[in-house]
């Protein structure tokens, strides 16, 4: 192994999308269980859910395989609500918001579940999923439950709404690829066919993945919150990136010299 220190003044900051997603949840990363992360998530996400969405009448908690599932199993326990297996997944498709194309996404996430009728029909339902990243999926799944015969759908997320681009190595779409751009959290309900939307809120999953190990100083939330822990991500930068993305030629004066220089060197 071989190991190189690029910078004199390194500071630890996870992605803590890794923590939410993208690991296997029998990892430990800087020292904090992923499982036990994603367990503490449901239960942060129950709270909220009894202190602002007490009215809503749920009769069963369904999570989204396979991810959402310790999340969804804590926050059933914790609101008393019975927990269900309603999906089963085809395990030979894969992970449909990094798939390019919006068709094959949405063709992709009806070949990848299945609805067991017997769970939806005549129920009000609380999905429950990782994250919402385009919205392909959760609108999908949304239709899916009402097509097996739930009454009511409720979708929960365990982790915020996911606004901006990851630049550090998570290929993330394009800020107008995301269903939480610029929309209010009843616009997006709205957007995926829900009847409830309720997103974990910031702070409370920070603090939920820091209590695995109070010596990690801080985490990479951009994705969430635009705040980029490098310090420089600028709206010009992000502009060039996505022109790239888009596969545009962007203007010299979307990248300065010394961004582009380093782009060249690092091959980004």
């Amino acid at each position: 192994m071989h190991s190189r220190v690029c910078s004199d003044k390194a500071v630890l900051n996870p992605c803590i999308f890794e923590y939410v997603y993208l690991a296997r949840p029998d990892s430990v990363m800087d020292g904090i269980s992923v499982y036990s992360t994603r367990l503490a998530m449901g239960i942060s996400l129950a709270e909220k859910i009894k202190r602002d969405f007490s009215h809503l009448k749920i009769d069963v908690v369904i999570p989204i395989p396979d991810t959402s599932r310790p999340s969804a199993l804590q926050l059933a326990n914790h609101l008393d609500v019975p927990y269900r297996e309603g999906f089963i997944k085809n395990r030979y498709i894969g992970r449909t918001f990094i798939m390019p194309g919006q068709a094959l996404r949405k063709k992709s996430v009806r070949q990848k579940l299945n609805a067991i009728g017997e769970e939806f029909k005549g129920r009000n339902v609380l999905l429950v999923d990782d994250s919402i990243v385009r919205g392909t999926t959760s609108r999908e799944i949304v239709q899916m439950a009402r097509d097996a015969g739930a009454a009511q759908v409720y979708f929960a997320s365990a982790s915020p709404p996911v606004r901006y681009s990851n630049v550090y190595g998570i290929d993330m779409p394009t800020r107008n690829e995301l269903i939480a751009n610029g929309r209010t959290d009843a616009e997006i309900a709205r957007e995926i066919g829900c009847d409830a939307l309720i997103y974990q809120d910031l702070a409370a999953m920070v603090n939920v993945v820091r209590a695995g190990n109070p010596a990690v100083p801080d985490f990479d939330t951009s994705c969430f919150d635009g705040r980029y822990v490098t310090g420089d991500v600028t709206p010009e930068y992000l502009q060039y990136v996505e022109a790239l993305r888009n596969g545009e030629t962007p203007p010299p004066s979307a990248l300065s010299t010394q961004q582009l220089d380093l782009n060249l060197a690092t091959g980004s």
